[in-house]
């Protein structure tokens, strides 16, 4: 089980979110390790997406559920920038096309370009299009976030790259 969590306040902007050390954001794996200090709530913030006020003239925020379907994909290789000059045409299409996804593992479509947490090889655990999502979340202008698992499997990080 993976828990992710963004730090977002709708009055300032909230820095570092993007950041896999920046300390606004957490992956959590169940059972793993947690890294990060918590505390024993019950319940607190949640999803949210953006809809009308009742007046019409502004947006408010109302908590959502959403589940989950899943169906079987292949992804291509990852191609970094340095292999980019030598990828085949078919290769680097191929790889482009799966830039606008939400997915659960695969390879990573980055939109700046390759950027994996410090440490050893991370894992892509799900690819999040904000664009393309059901409910309201901030990784910048047409931004995607990354969540990565261990390589044991026991530490999970998050980051988020926009255009």
């Amino acid at each position: 089980m993976a828990y992710l969590f963004l730090t977002d306040d709708e009055e300032i902007f909230v820095d570092n979110t993007f950041d896999p050390e920046g300390g606004e954001n957490a992956v959590i794996i169940q059972p793993g390790i947690c890294e990060i200090p918590t505390q024993p709530l019950a319940t607190g913030p949640t999803l949210y997406k953006m809809v009308n006020a009742p007046s019409g003239m502004t947006l408010i925020p109302v908590s959502c559920e959403f589940t989950v379907a899943v169906s079987p994909g292949e992804d291509p290789d990852v191609i970094v920038e340095d292999e980019h000059a030598h990828a085949t045409d078919e290769a680097w299409k191929a790889f482009t096309a799966q830039g606008e996804e939400i997915k659960i593992g695969g390879t990573p479509a980055f939109v700046q370009g390759p950027e994996f947490p410090e440490g050893t090889n991370w894992q892509l655990l799900l690819q999040l299009d904000s664009a393309n999502l059901p409910f309201y979340v901030n990784f910048g202008d047409a931004g995607v976030g990354y969540a990565f698992l261990s390589e044991d499997g026991t530490r999970g990080k998050f980051l988020w790259q926009g255009l």
